[in-house]
C-alpha cells in the first residue's frame, strides 16, 4: 500500500498551465505504475495519463495528448502532471493513483488513491 498527496491545482484562464505533483510515501514507489484521473461533476472518473515503473512507457487519453504530460521522479517519490493549453472542459477534481499490475487505465484496477486537487478553468 501507499499513501499519496496531490498538489497544484487551482483556478487558471482557458489556454494556460499548471503543473500537478503527487508524493507518495514509502521506499517501494518505483515498483507502482502511475496514473493520473480526473472526474468533473456528472461525469465518470477517467483516465488521464498513465505512466510505467521507470518512466519509459507512458499513455494519454485522446482529449489531451499534445496538451498534457506525465512524468515520474522515483528519487523523490513524485509523479507529475504537466498541463499546457488548459479549456474549461479540463476542469475537474484530478487524482492520483497507483497500482502494481501494469500500464492500466480501469479506475477500479488501481487500489490507492489520493485525496484529489480541484483544478479549474475559467473563459
Amino acid at each position: 500500500q501507499v499513501q499519496l498527496v496531490e498538489s497544484g491545482g487551482g483556478l487558471v484562464q482557458a489556454g494556460g498551465s499548471l503543473r500537478l505533483s503527487c508524493v507518495a510515501s514509502g521506499r517501494t514507489f518505483s515498483t507502482y505504475f502511475m496514473g493520473w484521473f480526473r472526474q468533473a461533476p456528472g461525469k465518470e472518473r477517467e483516465a488521464v495519463a498513465v505512466i510505467s515503473r521507470s518512466g519509459g512507457s507512458t499513455s494519454y487519453v485522446d482529449s489531451v495528448k499534445g496538451r498534457f504530460t506525465i512524468s515520474r521522479d522515483n528519487a523523490k517519490n513524485t509523479v507529475y502532471l504537466q498541463m499546457n493549453s488548459l479549456k474549461i472542459e479540463d476542469t475537474a477534481v484530478y487524482y492520483c493513483a497507483a497500482n502494481a499490475r501494469g500500464l492500466l487505465t480501469r479506475p477500479d484496477t488501481y487500489n490507492d488513491w489520493g485525496q484529489g486537487t480541484q483544478v479549474t478553468v475559467s473563459s
